[in-house]
């Protein structure tokens, strides 16, 4: 097919789709078409993960759990996206805009840009993929092959057949001493209850010494076996940080996002690494809204707010507006539980933060400050000096 063909191919997609769409001829960029206007593209973040995949019809999600889809012909490839089924947050929005390295004067327009990509399953981008790559190579895929399989009925499935496979080895060892084969369930009520504190410290401890696992069979091949019991940590760890104090609609947000990168793993060493990371992550989140050794609601709802809200030049007003409270009495109480003042909340927070980027991004000091709602780079300096006794510079240095 000649360029001006893959072009129309190309721009009739994004028309049809709403979705940004790109041709890439030896994965440099020839052809860029969305009824959207995106000052940066995201997706030139992750483009060299992306096309490592060595299949005609792929698919990428990106650490923001939105999904790219790739098909290769030749020395060429197809990429839709980013598009996702569930809207990002406010500040998952103005995150992904300070990770894409959009200038501070377009993050609006590029927010807005964002939100009006139409969002589809990742199901449907599967499918129309597979129609792309029919048209280009004649190829016909089934979504079975692309391992895009329905996390429901696969454990119907597996438990059906493991039910079955129990019943098999049952019989031939009647009359054998059968051994336990599950040691789970205080293991489980361990991690549950190190997640629901938000207790970093324990988890790190936990996972240095947790003993070998027998989770019991749950699939007849070992990388579904792997995916199965990744399935199920993340709904107990989910549900556990929901009871301590993480906002219902967002844990079990994240729960589907980490479940869907699961699927599309490969390898169990992917998948346990994977697992480590969702839990320590829960447990973060509720370590962030956990203040005291016995937070209240009032306290848990602040700490939520001002997560959701890290990006923003936080006031006690806006708090407690959105708590439907005074400003007195949101501030009386507050101290009186934790001992600290709502606005050294929200600075110790916001200074947490920056000492995470300073350490894991190479995002300049003003590019920072200005992503967490500091008036100026001086007025961020000053206070970050005041909470952690160095400039951001010579804490990067250090660390």
């Amino acid at each position: 097919m000649k360029k001006g063909d893959l072009e129309y191919l190309c721009t009739n997609l994004g028309n049809l789709t709403g979705i940004p769409i790109r041709l890439y001829h030896k994965n440099s960029l020839v052809f860029y078409y969305s009824i959207v206007k995106l000052s940066k593209d995201p997706f030139e973040k992750y483009k060299d993960n992306a096309f490592k995949a060595n299949r005609n019809v792929e698919y990428f999600i990106s650490p923001f759990f939105d999904y790219y889809g790739i098909v290769s012909f030749g020395n060429r490839k197809i990429v839709i996206g980013p598009t996702r089924e569930v809207e990002l947050s406010e500040q998952e929005l103005k995150r992904l805009a300070f990770e894409t390295g959009v200038p501070h004067y377009e993050i609006e327009d590029f927010i807005a840009a964002i939100k009006s990509i139409n969002k589809l399953p990742l199901l449907n981008i599967v499918q129309i993929l597979c129609t792309v790559n029919f048209v280009l190579s004649g190829e016909k895929l089934s979504l079975e092959k692309l391992a895009i399989l329905d996390i429901e009925q696969n454990l119907l499935k597996d438990k059906l057949e493991t039910e079955e496979a129990v019943r098999t080895i049952e019989i031939a060892n009647e009359t054998k001493v059968q051994t336990p084969v599950h040691n789970t369930l205080a293991l489980e009520q361990m991690l549950i209850d190190i997640v629901r504190k938000g207790d970093v410290t324990a988890l790190k401890d936990f996972i240095a010494k947790a003993p070998a696992v027998k989770s019991g069979i749950v699939a007849k091949d070992y990388l579904r076996q792997a995916k199965n019991t990744f399935i199920v940590t993340a709904t107990l760890v989910s549900r556990a940080a929901i009871h301590g104090g993480m906002d219902t609609e967002n844990a079990l947000s994240l729960s589907d996002s980490y479940i869907q990168k699961c699927e599309m793993s490969t390898s169990s060493e992917n998948i346990t690494n994977l697992q480590y990371r969702m839990i320590l992550d829960y447990t973060e989140r509720v370590e962030k809204i956990k203040i005291g050794n016995t937070p209240s609601k009032l306290v848990s709802n602040v700490a939520n707010y001002v997560r959701h809200h890290l990006s923003d030049a936080i006031t006690t007003d806006d708090i407690a507006k959105s708590l439907f409270m005074s400003r007195s009495r949101l501030s009386t109480e507050f101290k009186k539980q934790t001992g600290e003042g709502v606005y050294e909340f929200v600075i110790r927070q916001k200074i947490d933060e920056a000492k995470r980027l300073l350490r894991y991004s190479d995002k300049h000091a003003a590019d920072i400050a200005f992503y967490l709602g500091f008036s100026s780079q001086s007025h961020f300096i000053r206070v970050f000096k005041k909470y952690v006794f160095l400039t951001p510079n010579e804490y990067r240095t250090k660390r």
